[in-house]
């Protein structure tokens, strides 16, 4: 049913998304293909972006036109009033932000990107400390005009994922990293580890990067409404569900980082394009939250492709591409190489279990340097310091320390928790699907990824933002998140791969 008021709201939603989006671009841009001189204004370019479609969501005209249009609502059905009920939501947390601090905020991010670039670079993190520590600042400023209950943490947790407290994370992390820390000791003790040097071969980046494209199609990932580049640190932006982008890396000496990040992307991909078109700038065409998204991103790259049925479908694919690398290996042998258990370094290279210490070591810092507890001058060494705890390795460089993720460089405090919760609620979704779909695993043996796409969309993607994870979660699979499915996941598979 037309009504005049709700069209104008969707009118203002879409022109401070065009503006949004195009901030994302540039944003693309600059990680993908900017010179290293276009810093500069490229910086200025995206803060008044930035300011200007803050400045048009803060407007007291847009918050009457809210409140005008919810004390209307016999008038609207319900999917217009959910997006009035979120836009409301969303204005009375931006109206508590200043404009002039929107703009300062645009600027210490860019620059802090450029900062760690370089950092990186030159593994040296006190090239990036002093952006670091000029952001942290930005963040607790954030924090503060935000208003939170607690810890100050809680205010940017709860941007990515409505609802997450670190009296509940707290908790969660402790028995996440019980068990996993008793799990993986069983494994190393009595497991029987298996052959993995057929992967420590040379892989050209030439066939890795075709084979990425490959997997991405086979996922059902829309190269007519996307594209993939190369970037430091991989990536998915959008502009809309008709384009939605994903970057990689490639490193010739590891071909699993290209095709867990490929594959990771591509999940978060796939989501961004079954958002509903129709909904476009509005709160029901974006994503319900971080740790959802997350969900998506990891269930397609661990329960589907890092499983034995995913690698009877292409194992022989990754023969044909790399004959000389793979002459003699078995699918299993290939299985059980790439899920081996052991610590590492780095993040998204770590394997199942182990990753979840690499996001409760960030958390830790994160709460840390929101508190104050945790200084940006040595965060350096607290990092090492807490590899060497909890993990038992020594990190060479602050490349693959505490530059390795780009994170911080671009504000993002607050977001770790969301991948180990993403992952949690991945094993949740995965094992409902397969009661849903009985033949699921077969088709996935055949190369058919289409079923796993397809309840994906029915079950997730359509809602957008209408319900909170937790909400969706139990709508999908009649319960709240319960770590027990991502534990009996990881202890089936696991225990087999290991022989006990």
């Amino acid at each position: 049913m037309f009504n005049q008021k709700y069209e104008a709201y969707k009118g203002l939603m879409q022109k401070i998304k065009d503006i949004e989006y195009a901030v994302a671009l540039l944003h693309w841009d600059m990680e993908t293909y900017m010179p290293a001189k276009g810093a500069n204004f490229r910086s200025q370019q995206m803060a008044t972006l930035q300011a200007l479609a803050h400045e048009l969501f803060i407007e007291d005209s847009t918050g009457v036109l809210l409140q005008e249009l919810l004390a209307e609502k016999e008038s609207l059905d319900a999917e217009q009033l959910a997006n009035i009920q979120l836009s409301l939501e969303d204005y009375e947390k931006a109206t508590k932000l200043p404009i002039e601090f929107v703009k300062e905020s645009s600027v210490i991010r860019t620059e802090a990107f450029q900062a760690w670039l370089k950092a990186r670079e030159a593994k040296d993190y006190e090239i990036f400390s002093p952006a670091l520590s000029r952001m942290i600042d930005n963040k607790r400023e954030e924090a503060r005009l935000l208003g939170y209950v607690g810890h100050p943490y809680n205010a940017l947790l709860d941007q990515y994922e409505k609802g997450a407290v670190v009296e509940k994370l707290d908790i969660l992390f402790k028995v996440v990293r019980e068990k996993l820390v008793i799990f993986v000791k069983e494994l190393h003790e009595k497991g029987k580890t298996s052959p993995k040097h057929f992967l420590e071969h040379h892989f050209p980046k030439a066939a890795q990067w075709d084979l990425g494209l490959y997997l991405l199609k086979q996922m059902g990932y829309d190269f007519d409404a996307g594209r993939q580049d190369i970037s430091a640190h991989p990536f998915t932006t959008n502009f809309s569900p008709e384009d939605v982008r994903v970057t990689t890396r490639v490193d010739e000496k590891d071909l699993m980082s290209m095709i867990g990040s490929c594959i990771h992307e591509g999940g978060h991909a796939l989501y961004e394009q079954g958002l509903p078109t129709e909904q476009y700038g509005l709160p029901l065409g974006s994503a319900t939250s971080l740790g959802i998204h997350e969900s998506q991103s990891r269930l397609w790259e661990n329960n589907v492709a890092l499983s034995l049925a995913y690698w009877k479908a292409n194992f022989s694919k990754l023969q044909s591409d790399f004959p000389s690398q793979f002459s003699g290996i078995s699918t299993k042998d290939y299985y059980k190489a790439i899920n081996q258990v052991k610590p590492n370094l780095i993040r998204i290279e770590a394997d199942e279990l182990h990753y979840h210490l690499h996001v409760l070591i960030r958390y830790e810092l994160e709460k840390g340097l929101m508190d104050g507890s945790i200084s940006t001058d040595n965060l350096n060494k607290v990092w090492n310091d807490r590899y060497k705890e909890y993990m038992g390795v020594e990190v060479a460089d602050d490349k693959e320390g505490v530059l390795q993720d780009i994170h911080w460089s671009q504000g993002l405090v607050g977001y770790f928790p969301t991948y180990s919760l993403g992952s949690f609620y991945a094993a949740q979704f995965f094992n409902q699907a397969r009661k849903e779909i009985p033949n699921l695993i077969l088709e996935i043996e055949k190369g058919n990824m289409k079923p796993m796409l397809d309840w994906l969309r029915e079950k997730i993607h359509r809602y957008g933002r209408r319900y909170t994870s937790e909400e969706l979660c139990e709508q999908i699979t009649g319960e709240g998140l319960n770590l027990k499915y991502f534990m009996d996941y990881a202890e089936a598979k696991y225990r087999e791969i290991y022989s006990i």
